[in-house]
C-alpha cells in the first residue's frame, strides 16, 4: 500500500464521529433494499449497513480506497458490497435502481451540487430515500460547505421533498453536523 494511500485512510478512518448505526432509522431500512453509499470510502456507511440490506453499492473517484474498502469486507465476511469507481456528477449506475442514498459528508466537495442532486434523484427509484448529511457552513470553516438551507433548497430543486431536517445532529473536528432526509418526488 503506498503512502499516500495509507495517509488517505488514517485520515478517513481517524475521523471521530457518530457511529454510522446512528442514522440508519432515518432511513427506513428494508432486507430487499439496495442503497448507494456516495463518496464511501473506507467504508463509514458500507460496512456496517451492509447486514441490514440486500445490496450496497459503494461509490467512491478512488480505485485505491475502494480496493482497501473490499479487503475490510472480505475480512468480516461481508459478501454484498459492490464498490464502483465514479464520479458524482456522472454516477455509472442504472436509473431508478437503488431503494435508497446516503452521502455522508461528501457532498460539499462537488460543484455544482445541482448536477449530483440530479445524478442522485436519477439513480433512485420513485419515491426512494436519500440521507445527506453533511458540515454546517460556519463563520470561519476549515473547507467548503454549504448551509443546511441552501442545501435544503437545492434539495428540492432536484426534485424531492425533504422530511425531516436535524440540525447539530454532532460535530466532527468541532465543526457542527447537520442531516437531511428527502424522498423523491414521482
Amino acid at each position: 500500500m503506498n503512502e499516500k494511500l495509507q495517509r488517505k485512510i488514517k485520515n478517513l478512518e481517524g475521523l471521530t464521529r457518530l457511529p454510522a448505526k446512528e442514522f440508519f432509522d432515518f432511513l427506513q431500512l428494508r432486507e430487499e433494499d439496495e442503497l448507494l453509499d456516495l463518496g464511501a470510502g473506507t467504508g463509514y456507511v458500507s460496512l456496517p449497513i451492509a447486514p441490514y440490506v440486500k445490496k450496497v453499492a459503494a461509490l467512491d473517484f478512488d480505485a485505491d480506497v475502494l480496493g482497501y474498502l473490499e479487503q475490510k469486507a472480505g475480512e468480516q465476511g461481508i459478501t454484498n458490497i459492490e464498490t464502483v469507481v465514479g464520479d458524482f456528477k456522472d454516477i455509472p449506475l442504472a436509473n431508478g435502481r437503488f431503494d435508497k442514498a446516503v452521502a455522508s459528508i461528501s457532498l460539499h466537495e462537488v460543484k455544482p451540487l445541482s448536477v449530483v442532486l440530479s445524478e442522485i434523484h436519477r439513480v433512485l427509484k420513485d419515491d426512494g430515500l436519500f440521507l445527506c448529511i453533511d458540515l454546517e457552513e460556519t463563520a470561519k470553516p476549515s473547507g467548503p460547505r454549504v448551509a443546511s438551507d441552501e442545501m435544503e433548497e437545492a434539495i428540492r430543486r432536484a426534485g424531492f421533498t425533504i422530511k425531516e431536517t436535524v440540525q447539530e445532529l454532532t460535530r466532527i473536528k468541532d465543526e457542527p453536523v447537520y442531516l437531511i432526509v428527502a424522498q423523491k418526488n414521482q
